[in-house]
Order: structure tokens, then sequence, then C-alpha cells
């Protein structure tokens, strides 16, 4: 329990009003709050992080994967990689599971929002490294994951795990039948 408050405090601190774009080579997406954020970090489960839950491997990439910022030990949530799609995050970190990384990318943080500690990473190194690794990996590993969804057009329309949760639950989440009504009245 004690782990839990001490981890929702940091999470709820003020952060110390820390500039991490020194050094930045981020490119913008023009997003609304954003700002260029370079800093080191380990990265974690962030479920593991909260519970103490902990699975080998960060949950071998069934699990969301949150960056512990060195600087301040804030917990920073990346959500997106360097593509296009706000897809990958989790996939491009899960080979540094547990291990202290450099990363680049774009925070966003708005008190008037509630946004905070939200990043997008661009690009990983272990501490130390020269070289960067690029986050832009998901869409090679999606459809290598998934060989028998190739076609036109975006992704999601061909994953099987979105199409077995159509099937199962509709397109609105309510139930297929449930959402009958709905469809007919706005698209026939």
């Amino acid at each position: 329990m004690k782990r839990i408050i001490l981890i929702l405090a940091l999470l709820a601190a003020p952060a110390a009003a820390q500039d991490f774009s020194a050094g930045s080579g981020a490119k913008t997406w023009n997003l609304y709050a954003e700002k260029p954020a370079r800093f080191e970090a380990k990265v974690v489960d962030i479920l593991c992080e909260l519970t103490g839950d902990c699975p080998e491997n960060c949950g071998d990439g069934r699990r969301q994967l949150g960056l512990l910022r060195a600087a301040d030990k804030a917990l920073v949530y990346p959500n997106k990689n360097a593509q296009a799609a706000f897809t990958g995050a989790a996939l491009e970190l899960l080979p540094y599971c547990s291990a202290d990384v450099e990363v680049d990318g774009l925070l966003i943080e708005d008190p008037d929002l509630a946004a905070k500690n939200i990043y997008l990473v661009q690009k990983i190194r272990l501490v130390g490294e020269e070289n960067w690794t690029k986050a832009n990996s998901w869409t090679k590993k999606w459809a290598k994951a998934n060989p028998d969804a190739k076609g036109k057009g975006p992704w999601f329309r061909r994953d099987p795990r979105v199409r077995a949760a159509i099937a199962e639950d509709g397109y609105t989440g309510i139930g297929v039948e449930a959402e009958q009504p709905f469809i007919k009245e706005l698209f026939e």
C-alpha cells in the first residue's frame, strides 16, 4: 500500500518546472502543448510500478510501458511512437524493459486539460550509447505478426484483435444486436 501511495504522490506532485528541451532534436507534430523533451529514464511496466504485479520482461508486450524519469522520478506515459498513427510506444520500448535509456521526443503537459507527462517517443538509446534507434518500427512488426491481414487501408481495419472485438461487442461496444437500430438510422 505504501508503494501505491508513493507512486500516486509522485504522479500528482508538480514537476519542478524542469525544462527537458536541451539537446532535443524532436520533430514537431504541431500538437497543442507539445514541447521537445530529451531525458534519461528507466523503462518500466506501469502496472508493475503501481501495484507490484510484475511479470517477467514487462509482460512480453501485453502491458503498457512507461518511463520513470531519472531527473525527478516522474512516471511518464509514452503513448505514441514516431509514426503517423497513434500507436507503437510500448512495442518500441519493450526491448529496453528495465533498462536505463535516453529518449528524445515530445512532451505534452497542460494543467488546464489535466495533461501531465504524456510523451511521444521518437528516438531511444541505452544510457551511454552513441547511436539512437528511431521509434518507427511498429507497422513493420505488426505486419510481421499478422501476415494474414495484408491488404489496403488502415491497419486497424484488418487487425484480427480489432475484428474479433467488433464481432463480439459491435462497432460501438454496446453489442452487435443493441447497435443495429443506431447503425440502421445513421447509415441506411
